[in-house]
């Protein structure tokens, strides 16, 4: 999946990729039916021209099953699926973590807690290292091991439900103590300017430049600003979040040699390594610079099967469930695709690149010999297969590129994949990859063009969620295509998990 998302607001039906290429329409050969009289009583229609002869009909076409009825109704979502649908582990966790802050904070500001206010640069770093934590991609990874490796298939259905769910939305824990301490560090700042007279000004300088820096970085990440000024947000988000570390460890280590008792700098190491603060930091600034060790130039051979669709191949095989970051630099615009790979020991894996942005739209133009990336992927929801026995994996497009390895290593998930042209748009390498290792009976690939538009997706999840004993379905589609099958699949009482947009 790309990270170079639709605006909300306007998200095509389909992408460029799941549209095509080309404006010929594939015409499949008809069995031909024995006509339905002797061959040796042909003559006698045509010596007895006045007998009766009933006019030609023309063969009765049987209608697909799963083609989508042109002029239907959509059928309307109940608001309480609506509600489930937005109120989200991710939501829940981001209320939670929240939650629990500004009920720290309303002691600590009514004076029921003085020990809160004293230390209130110790809550705004503690918040922000456990944000940058769980965004890490190596403690994800050790998460999602541990939780695959010991809940996989015995647990109740819901518990391993509930550990997905978790894993995905892990970025609610992200967001909560990120502004949380947001709150904190603008308390230290104020308590600082209120004591000003003891302090000494370089402090109070440093202090608003961190606060404000902090705020810059949080409201780069906004969705608005994310999902529809991709770069803007990248640059802001790392590059002022790199500033605010900068000038986190400053305000930290000043406020712990400055004493205001006889105002003056006391550096002393013994002092600085005792204070709570001066930890939390150094555990963000881990948890910052460790992805970036793992950051090479690596060679790479691009596939251009057509003009909307980049396959990009990579040396050593991966695990399923995966995504990479890719970049032509190596400090800015990363950009996030699934992973395809037959396996841990396979020579390769690859990355399908639809073009919809610049960056994707400049391997196409012009394609390097050598890209950037981080060699320790992070885990996405696919991850999580391994927890159950059946499912289904059901993407549109260039979705595919995060389906394909969780049902080509896993002979216990089903592969749905609905595009337009596929071979000829997404070429030999992905067809290959295909129907060398899907069985037919666990394949169902739907051509728009072929079957003349797109299908009922929820009358297929259903009969497919039946006959395949399935226990949940992951999607992987563009905006208009996730809400719509999340919300048939909450009213059938399916579980699923679809796309996120938030990396």
């Amino acid at each position: 999946m790309s990270s170079e998302p639709s605006p909300r607001g306007a998200a095509p039906a389909y992408d460029d990729a799941e549209k095509g290429v080309g404006e010929q329409v594939i015409v499949y050969p008809v069995e031909k039916k024995a006509l339905s009289y002797p061959a040796d009583e042909k003559k006698d229609l045509f010596i007895n021209e006045k007998k009766d002869v009933p006019p030609l009909q023309p063969p009765q076409v049987k209608r697909d099953p799963y083609a989508l009825v042109k002029g239907a109704p959509k059928k309307k979502v109940s608001k309480v699926i609506l509600f489930k649908l937005w109120y989200n582990t991710y939501r829940k966790l981001f209320t939670l973590a929240f939650s629990i802050n500004m009920i720290m904070f309303g002691f600590a500001v009514s004076g029921h807690w003085p020990y809160a206010v004293k230390y209130a640069g110790a809550f705004a770093v503690a918040n922000f290292n456990v944000s940058i934590l769980v965004r890490n991609e190596i403690f994800g990874r050790i998460l999602y091991l541990l939780v695959n490796t010991l809940f996989a298939k015995w647990p109740p259905l819901w518990f391993r439900l509930g550990c997905t769910s978790v894993l995905q939305h892990l970025g609610g824990i992200h967001t909560g103590c990120a502004i949380s301490g947001i709150v904190w560090l603008t308390l230290k700042v104020v308590n600082t300017y209120r004591n000003h007279i003891n302090e000494n000004n370089a402090i109070l300088v440093v202090g608003l430049l961190t606060n404000v820096a902090v705020i810059v970085t949080a409201v780069a990440a906004f969705p608005w600003v994310r999902n529809t000024h991709h770069n803007v947000f990248e640059r802001h988000h790392r590059f002022v979040g790199w500033t605010a570390l900068f000038l986190t460890w400053a305000f930290t280590i000043m406020g712990d040699i400055w004493h205001t008792d006889n105002k003056s700098w006391v550096p002393d190491g013994r002092h600085l390594v005792r204070q709570q603060d001066f930890w939390y930091v150094m555990g963000m600034t881990t948890w910052i610079a460790l992805p970036w060790i793992c950051t090479r130039e690596v060679p790479v051979d691009i596939e251009l099967p057509s003009p909307k669709v980049a396959i990009v191949r990579f040396r050593r095989g991966m695990q399923q469930g995966l995504l990479g970051r890719i970049s032509r630099s190596a400090v800015k615009e990363y950009h996030a695709f699934g992973i395809i790979s037959e396996g841990p020991h396979a020579k390769y894996h690859y990355m399908i690149c639809g073009v919809q942005g610049d960056f994707t739209r400049s391997l196409v133009n012009d394609p390097p010999k050598t890209l950037w990336t981080r060699e320790l992927k992070f885990a996405g929801v696919s991850n999580t297969s391994t927890l159950y026995k059946r499912g289904i994996r059901i993407c549109t497009g260039t979705g595919i590129g995060a389906a394909l390895s969780t049902c080509i290593q896993s002979p216990y998930w089903y592969l749905i994949w609905i595009g337009s042209d596929q071979e000829k748009t997404f070429g030999p390498t992905i067809s290959g990859l295909i129907y060398r290792h899907i069985e037919p009976e666990r394949l169902l690939l739907w051509d728009s063009k072929a079957r003349g538009g797109r299908p009922d997706t929820m009358k297929i999840l259903k009969d497919v969620y039946k006959s395949w004993n399935a226990e949940v379905v992951f999607i992987t589609s563009n905006y208009i295509g996730n809400s719509e099958m999340m919300q048939g699949c909450k009213e059938a009482g399916i579980p699923c998990f679809g796309t996120l947009w938030d990396f």
